[in-house]
């Protein structure tokens, strides 16, 4: 059902104010698609699909002002005063010569040269309240940590990152027309006179900071960008490194405030973080919404749009529609939550994505290494005014207890982690569906260190991407052992790994990760089913090691789908039950966890969706909640595109711009070949999903294998999704 007329909806209201996710919900239920008299009137959308095409059609949708008809900022609703900012207010092509004068300098191999820089702001702000055991937050850590990292990256002296600061965020977080509003305005004209001032001083000296390297840069004329421009680039690039970070770890520290057990397990795994991340910008996305103007009459989820019409494409609602992400409003640390809109989609993607994480990475890490017992003090939070375009706190009081400065002993994120190259060394049916794979070094080095409960993330020939839990020994570090089940009836992973996994195959890994650690305890209780032995092997090993009391229950389809058995009977001995489901019928959980769970037990349980919500259940009536550790597959592949990776090819692809022609072998990603002749390039999800690296083919029959774009772009062939995509023909020619 659309509606053509609703005098109602208004994203400022107090009623989307109080709670913008049921606001959102109660239209996506009743009118997904409608128009409103508010601010002027305009077209609203509630769902994730609208919002992805408008965001990324841009021959229909325009985000500059001269389209809007106001001489105002046009990518929100109601427009607002402020500098023109390049290049989200610019439409392309034109806006393409400034992505690319910024994006070398934010992609990922550039932040993660910065982590230094951010864990010494990070470490340094922390420092400054620690001793005290309280604190604001907002003030003394959200807001001066990404100030002085965005600004010092950029070049700016330390004297002028709070005047520079606090502007910014008076301008989100006071009331219209207030006092504060007026001098966040007037701070905003004298951040212009610095910027200039440092773009001419940069131009007279370079230096090695980011100003001067825009400075130096060329367009594509061969011309240096002119002062108006770059002040409107660096202008951007405060505004937007500065103020959302504050926000997303604001809003990430309250509820970790008010759900202590997930800032427990984020504390006992950190390496969780990482995944967490993309699901704290789910839910908490700094920018709430923006705004584009139809060109041309149009349509949106059957609505009719005008030319000229302003409409509405809200990331929280995108963000918590569940056609995409189950259960929406359950924050689930380990859920794949890569789809999220909080950076935008399409050519107006956030190129400071990975800054913003980074940024967030080492604030979060400081707080709960360092103040693990904080507490946020309710009766003093101060929200935004309004939260119709930007959400976050004014003021974010707590206390804790006061800890020791780290002075030269800076606290830091773990490394996001880079990926690096496996070679299979030998393969093993370990059960019916069950292949067991042995990955090594090509060069013999040893493997990273892992406990047991780790997991590795592989990068498959055909740019899957799968998480398999490590299920052989930690103190050998000659390989890594995996195991894999067949699934007839998933999106392909599995079955690629079972076809095309054979000696000296190379595959691309990142980690181990451990969100699933073996904690200290008298004596555990092990869980296992199906697959789901895989993380429980090695910690069974680690208890038997270390001498531990312990009682394993392996439960399964059949003894012979059950991968393993024999080297579990030979750790454990009579303390494993092996209940095979065609002989002994479904395990009752409450029975085993009553006669096994003594009072100083830990519980682990990891196999299927079903037998852990079983397992939970019982801990619930049982009173065992507390000592109960899960591990899901937690994998979201459910809108993947499915394709035979064997089918792959060789092809020659040509970068017109670069002028290199590079030979893309039939078991390497496209993007990873590019990657060599072009390391600046942009990119984030590497799983066909953000759109971050969407190319523009010249030449040649790409085949696609993201989901983002529709039929019609496919067949058209004109962009692709590098990071997932490949080619039918010889030769392919993209505007690289």
């Amino acid at each position: 059902m659309t509606q053509q007329q609703d005098h109602h909806f208004d994203h400022h209201s107090d009623e989307c104010n109080a709670d913008p996710v049921a606001y959102y919900a109660a239209y996506r239920e009743g009118c997904p698609v409608g128009r409103t008299t508010a601010h002027g009137g305009f077209v609203y959308t509630t769902r994730y699909a609208d919002v992805t095409r408008i965001a990324r059609d841009d021959d229909a949708f325009s985000s500059s002002r001269e389209t809007s008809g106001v001489d105002a900022v046009a990518i929100v609703i109601p427009s607002g005063p402020g500098l023109e900012q390049y290049p989200i207010e610019v439409d392309p092509p034109r806006s393409a010569g400034y992505r690319d004068l910024i994006n070398p300098l934010l992609s990922p191999a550039a932040v993660e040269r910065m982590r230094p820089m951010i864990a010494r702001h990070a470490a340094r702000a922390v420092d400054a309240f620690i001793e005290l055991g309280s604190a604001d937050f907002v003030r003394d850590l959200t807001n001066p940590v990404p100030a002085a990292v965005t600004l010092d990256w950029l070049g700016f002296p330390e004297e002028d990152w709070a005047p520079l600061a606090g502007p910014i965020h008076d301008i989100f977080a006071a009331p219209a027309g207030s006092e504060r509003a007026r001098r966040g305005a007037e701070g905003l004209a004298y951040m212009e006179e610095r910027i200039r001032e440092l773009i001419r001083d940069r131009r007279a000296g370079p230096e090695r900071d980011a100003v001067s390297a825009l400075v130096t840069a060329r367009n594509a004329d061969g011309e240096p960008f002119t002062e108006d421009e770059l002040v409107s680039v660096i202008g951007l690039l405060i505004a937007g490194g500065v103020d959302t970070t504050t926000s997303l770890t604001g809003s990430t520290l309250v509820h970790l405030s008010r759900n202590p057990d997930q800032r427990r397990r984020l504390i006992d795994s950190p390496d969780l973080l990482e995944r967490a991340t993309e699901e704290f910008l789910r839910a908490f996305a700094p920018s709430q919404s923006m705004a584009r103007t139809a060109r041309t009459d149009t349509e949106v989820g059957g609505c009719p749009v005008r030319a000229g019409e302003r409409v509405l494409i809200p990331w929280v609602a995108a963000n918590h529609d569940p056609a995409v992400f189950p259960e929406p409003e359950d924050i689930r640390l380990d859920r794949d939550a890569s789809r999220h809109l909080s950076f935008g989609i399409g050519s107006h993607r956030c190129a400071g994505a990975h800054l913003a994480r980074a940024m967030f990475r080492e604030m979060i890490t400081q707080v709960l290494t360092r103040l693990p017992d904080f507490q946020v003090l309710e009766d003093g939070l101060v929200e935004y005014p309004t939260s119709g375009n930007q959400k976050g706190w004014d003021a974010l009081p707590a206390v804790f207890t006061p800890g020791p400065r780290a002075g030269a002993n800076t606290v830091a994120a773990a490394p996001l982690g880079a990926s690096y190259d496996l070679t299979v060394t030998s393969t093993e049916e370990a059960a019916d569906d069950v292949l067991s794979l042995t990955l090594a070094r090509a060069d013999g080095d040893e493997t990273p260190a892992w406990e047991p409960g780790a997991h590795l993330e592989l990068r498959l020939p055909s740019g899957r991407v799968r998480q398999y839990s490590l299920c052989g020994d930690p103190e050998d570090r000659s390989h890594y052992r995996i195991a894999v089940l067949r699934e007839t009836d998933g999106r392909g992973g599995s079955e690629e790994v079972h076809a095309l996994a054979r000696e000296a195959l190379t595959l691309g890994v990142r980690g181990p990760r451990n969100h699933f650690p073996l904690v200290e305890a008298d004596s555990y209780l092990f869980l296992a089913g199906g697959i789901g032995v895989t993380p429980i092997l090695a910690m069974v090993r680690a208890a038997a090691g270390r001498g531990a009391r312990f009682r394993v229950v392996y439960g399964g389809r059949t003894r012979a789908s059950m991968a393993f058995r024999d080297e579990l009977t030979a750790l454990a001995g009579d303390r494993l039950r092996v209940l095979p489901q065609d002989e002994t019928g479904i395990p009752d959980l409450k029975a085993i966890l009553a006669e096994e769970a003594g009072p100083d037990t830990a519980i682990y349980c990891c196999g299927p969706t079903g037998m852990i919500t079983a397992a939970e259940d019982a801990c619930d009536e049982l009173d065992l909640r507390s000592r109960l550790h899960v591990e899901r597959f937690t994998g979201d592949d459910s809108l993947e595109v499915a394709f035979d990776p064997a089918l792959n090819t060789e092809f020659d692809v040509h970068l017109a711009r670069t002028g290199a022609t590079l030979r893309v072998p039939a078991d390497r990603r496209l993007i990873e070949v590019i990657q060599e002749a072009v390391p600046g390039l942009s990119y984030d999800c590497e799983k066909g999903y953000c759109g971050a690296c969407e190319t523009r083919v010249l030449a040649g029959e790409p085949e696609h294998r993201d989901s983002l774009l529709s039929e019609e772009e496919r067949a058209a062939g004109r962009t692709m999704m590098i990071c997932v995509g490949r080619c039918t023909s010889s030769r392919l020619t993209l505007d690289l």
